[in-house]
């Protein structure tokens, strides 16, 4: 039986994930963005709480942990690095498997934004929540990590299959979209940023993306076609992604 995923805004562009393990009945959420909207929305949908599933320790994806388990009894689970703002229950790393039900998420390695950010892909559904390491057109600014460790990172999710649903967990892609339209003009990419532009004009959310769409029209995994454009020309492709992750920080559009 499926995962199902829930989905909701939080804070001013964070997203919720509540995730459900249907053969089962229990219940995830990825990241604790804003404890009262999770429990809102818990609530709502009268779901039981079993994992508490963090990608890395900023506040916006850690903060909520202590509420969350306190009203839940839910089990925090997340890499050693969330440890600095909470408690962990269980320390996991790249490799890892942790268990909803029937469900089985991979713990993937996805550091860069942080040293120890991961993603965690459920390879039966074709779902992954990747934090803040790929975002739809985007991907995470280098707080702790460089960029061969991100590049490495990206790489890893974008070996993952095409169809893959990606859940990132901020709504970006519309800022994303115009710098993206600054260093790529292919086609596929106008074609997408129109679409997101007139999304966003709706109230639409524009995630989950999926990996073959950021493949063909996200810049930062486009980096080694877009290199000659950043000033990358010739250079190894985790500096050319550097380079256009040093861009997007400059960029004012």
């Amino acid at each position: 039986m499926p995962l199902t995923v829930h989905q909701f805004p939080c804070l001013s562009d964070n997203y919720g994930f509540l995730a459900r393990d249907e053969a089962s009945g229990l219940a995830a959420c990825i990241d604790t963005p804003e404890a009262g909207a999770i429990l809102r929305e818990l609530r709502k949908l009268d779901w039981k709480l079993e994992l508490i599933l963090n990608t890395h320790w900023h506040p916006d994806h850690a903060g909520g942990n202590a509420e969350i388990k306190a009203a839940t009894g839910a089990t925090i689970v997340g890499p050693k690095e969330v440890t600095r703002i909470a408690p962990l229950d269980r320390e996991v790393r790249g490799g890892d498997v942790v268990a909803l039900g029937a469900t089985r998420f991979q713990v993937i390695e996805s550091g860069g934004h942080t040293l120890g950010h991961i993603t965690y892909h459920d390879a039966a559904d074709r779902i992954a929540f990747v934090g803040d390491t790929l975002f739809a057109m985007g991907c995470g600014r280098l707080f702790e990590g460089d960029a061969a460790q991100m590049w490495a990172s990206l790489q890893r999710l974008a070996a993952l299959p095409d169809d893959t649903r990606v859940y990132c967990a901020h709504e970006y892609t519309a800022s994303n979209a115009r710098f993206a339209l600054s260093v790529d003009d292919d086609p596929r990419l106008k074609r997408r940023a129109d679409e997101v532009f007139a999304a966003r004009e709706r109230g639409e959310p524009t995630v989950p993306t999926t990996i073959g769409l950021e493949k063909a029209t996200n810049p930062f995994l486009r980096a080694p076609a877009l290199a000659g454009r950043v000033g990358a020309a010739g250079k190894p492709d985790h500096e050319a992604f550097g380079a256009v992750r040093a861009a997007k920080d400059m960029f004012r559009g």
